[in-house]
């Protein structure tokens, strides 16, 4: 475990070390750093104590570029990008210095439990994010959480049902265009049981320095409520999930905000073990329910989400009756799905209307969207098909993928029946 934790906290310095053999010159870079930052706050980032190197930011300027690196893209515009992806960033200084002292590909966590369904947030939100992370240079692992669906007791705990689900998210991911050339995922049960001692000392480290009420402040982590009757298996889950943040050297955690307390949990680890090097937190905005009211998706309630097997039927009748109150923008499900997935994905929203009605007309960003929608200019009736349009657009090149691909279509066979058997 001191060896896990060791080269975890070295991880910058040892990033730093590994780019002075690449090749080309990273002096454009810090030089966007310095005009961002201001010199005091640059130099104190920067320092020997803040990142355990003790190369100064002149040295580092000289660094030559990694072989990854977008030519077409300043430290400026991969901070922008990173920081586009999440709607909390703990901390966005912490980012920077990551950005920039660590050029050899800072490592980008994400974990899931393969339990049954994928909404369309948990897919197309997650392939933007991830190919966002991926363009600017960093790795994205997945942590496949299969013993820790089997521990929450996802799908009765059966384990080779949970990996064949695992196995069918993958496909989907796919399927709807993450890039996949530097991701990698990462099966827990595989990963545990090539370093044990490893793994389980520093879950019972957490877990030692951690009181049962804070690890049942992190039950929502689960799915739970803190106020739920949980079995011990379920109080060790966050000390689990703790503890694969440092297994696996993530520099970043990207989960959502529902993950928020075990990822602050991480940090609040480092402090205790005086660790300085600590994860950074890029925490996405949570999608909500096609009902009024409703903060999440929930698979629990099919007619809450778009799912990604959805046919074009399912996702016409569902935005249909989805919550849309003419002009309001707060807490409206119907704009969500087209601020944070449909523009971001196609790139445009067309809204096809007769000419007495106001006539056709293409939107490009959102703010434009608001405002006609706010004004009353455009009207639930004519957003609502032109989003399911979309949404079925977006959908389409997966399901051509589950009808064409004999594999991918036994795997959502057998997840179908999964869920008709529950």
């Amino acid at each position: 475990m001191e060896e896990t934790l060791d080269q975890y906290d070295h991880s910058l310095k040892n990033g730093t070390e590994a780019n002075q053999h690449g090749n080309g010159d990273g002096s454009r870079a810090l030089s966007v750093l310095t005009e961002t930052l201001s010199t005091t706050q640059l130099l104190r980032e920067s320092s020997v104590e803040a990142c355990s190197a003790p190369e100064t930011l002149a040295t580092l300027a000289q660094a030559p570029r990694p072989s990854w690196w977008r030519g077409d893209l300043t430290l400026a515009e991969r901070y922008s990008l990173c920081r586009s992806v999440a709607e909390e960033c703990i901390q966005e200084e912490e980012l920077w210095r990551l950005l920039a002292l660590k050029p050899n590909a800072p490592v980008c966590y994400d974990g899931f439990e393969p339990s049954g369904r994928m909404h369309i947030a948990q897919g197309v939100q997650k392939a933007l994010n991830v190919n966002k992370l991926t363009a600017v240079g960093c790795i994205f692992k997945f942590w496949i959480a299969d013993y820790f669906a089997q521990l929450n007791n996802k799908l009765g705990g059966d384990l080779e049902k949970i990996r064949t689900v695992g196995r069918y998210f993958i496909e989907v991911w796919r399927a709807c265009g993450m890039d996949m050339e530097r991701v990698e995922f990462l099966w827990a049960s595989e990963e545990i049981a090539k370093r044990p001692t490893e793994y389980w000392s520093l879950v019972m480290d957490i877990a030692r320095r951690n009181s049962l009420a804070r690890m049942i402040r992190c039950c929502q982590i689960m799915g739970r409520n803190e106020s739920d009757e949980l079995s011990a298996a379920q109080i060790l889950y966050p000390c689990m999930q703790c503890a694969d943040i440092f297994f696996l050297h993530a520099d970043v955690c990207q989960l959502g905000m529902d993950q928020r307390k075990v990822n602050v949990l991480a940090r609040e680890y480092c402090d205790m073990r005086k660790l300085r090097h600590k994860p950074v937190i890029l925490s996405h905005r949570m999608m909500p329910g096609l009902k009024q009211g409703q903060e999440k998706m929930s698979k629990s309630d099919p007619d809450s989400a778009i799912f990604m097997e959805d046919s074009e039927i399912e996702v016409n009748t569902k935005i249909k009756k989805a919550f849309c109150p003419p002009g309001v923008l707060e807490g409206n499900p119907c704009l969500e799905y087209l601020q944070y997935m449909v523009l971001p994905k196609l790139g445009e929203f067309c809204v096809e209307r007769h000419p007495e009605h106001g006539g056709t007309k293409r939107y490009t960003d959102f703010g434009q969207v608001a405002r006609d929608y706010e004004s009353g200019a455009l009207h639930p009736s004519d957003l609502k098909p032109a989003l399911a349009r979309a949404l079925n657009q977006i959908l389409q090149p997966v399901r051509d993928h589950f009808e064409q691909n004999p594999e991918a279509r036994s795997l959502r066979d057998k997840v179908r029946r999964y869920r008709s058997k529950a």
